[in-house]
């Protein structure tokens, strides 16, 4: 439970909370051979380090714990001092590996990882909600996974990298999304730690410094959608729900404005997704609030919110543990109060199934 600037007081779910391995050799205790000997890149692993350091201050346990890797620490980091009442884990893996078994053999790890320490943690896991991650490099392992903890009750998302070597658009991906769909696991995409063998942050290479890096990175999310709508993804899996985890809801709107210009008079191009390509908006597509998204604390916040029904998509995520933590008594002041209702706590309630005022006890 939060209490904003204005005195209102409401619940607050945490989209994004970043968790972690303490260590490569702890990572290897979960895997078997002949992945347990393989090598593979360390988290830090990564082409643009931000010039302060990757994570926030403070984050680190009281062991010097590698951030975002003690279950306890960050219970309490986030329930008691940040007024959290529900945290959706994200494991954070290694990027797409060359060997796609040992991609997803990684991926296999954390999510024990995150089950066995997290979710079923005697004093936290009824606060905890997991996304287990799936190599999309891999489609028959991305099922197995998908089919062993799909009935787990505080599994509530799947996880994709967002630098996928493919757009998700493409039919090779359908068996996943198909699975999601069947499974009602809504998908999020977030940009990946670890170096793998990902492609540049922009279409045209890579950028020089970290600042552009950052600024760039998220906007390879419309790549994805644009291309999962012409596809016709929404129209085929009416219950497929994807969420770009990693901010850029503000350049959604511009986007699909030019492509609503020419996706009717173009239908013949795509007759297997016959509406208006923002009509594949709602109830499809969200979003987790960067801490670098939209106009900032003006007064022409709220309605920049309000554009393309971006207040029923986007939810509030601090990506604690990282540097750019997002801090919910910042947003801007001009949201209406529906409006940061909606952000903290109700879209993400709704998406995930979290009766957030019997499972959190906020009052």
């Amino acid at each position: 439970m939060i209490e904003h600037a204005d005195g209102a007081r409401t619940p607050l779910i945490d989209a994004s909370v970043h968790i972690f391995f303490p260590s490569n050799k702890d990572l290897r205790s979960f895997l078997r051979e002949p992945f347990k000997s393989r090598g593979f890149p360390d988290y830090e692993m990564d082409w643009y380090g931000a010039p302060g350091g990757e994570y926030a201050p403070n984050t680190k346990g009281p062991d010097r714990q590698y951030p975002g890797s003690d279950p306890e620490f960050v219970a309490s980091e986030l329930f008691s001092n940040r007024g959290v009442d529900v945290a959706i884990l994200h494991p954070m893996g290694r990027g797409i590996m060359p060997d796609r078994h040992l991609g997803s053999a990684l991926h296999a790890a954390h999510n024990e990882m995150m089950v066995s320490r997290w979710l079923e943690s005697d004093e936290f896991g009824d606060r905890f909600r997991g996304t287990i991650r799936v190599n999309p490099d891999d489609i028959a392992g991305a099922l197995r996974e998908i089919d062993k903890w799909r009935d787990h009750p505080r599994v509530v998302q799947i996880g994709v990298p967002l630098q996928s070597r493919e757009l998700y658009g493409k039919p090779q991906f359908w068996p996943l999304w198909e699975a999601a769909a069947q499974a009602r696991l809504p998908v999020a995409a977030h940009i990946e730690v670890g170096s793998g063998i990902a492609y540049p942050p922009t279409p045209n290479g890579n950028t020089r410094t970290y600042e552009q890096y950052v600024s760039f990175m998220a906007l390879n999310y419309v790549y994805h959608l644009m291309n999962m709508i012409a596809e016709g993804v929404f129209e085929r899996f009416e219950d497929l729900k994807f969420v770009w985890a990693d901010g850029a809801a503000d350049f959604v709107t511009p986007f699909i404005w030019r492509m609503d210009t020419f996706g009717r008079p173009h239908l013949e191009q795509t007759p297997w997704a016959p509406r208006i390509p923002s009509d594949y908006l709602p109830g499809h597509v969200y979003f987790v609030q960067g801490s670098l998204d939209g106009p900032g604390d003006t007064e022409f916040a709220g309605e920049w919110f309000g554009f393309t029904g971006k207040d029923d998509m986007v939810m509030f995520g601090s990506s604690y543990p990282h540097w750019e933590c997002g801090d919910v008594s910042k947003l801007p002041s001009a949201l209406d109060p529906e409006q940061r209702e909606k952000l903290c706590w109700r879209n993400a309630a709704e998406l995930y199934g979290i009766d957030i005022a019997v499972e959190s006890g906020a009052q």
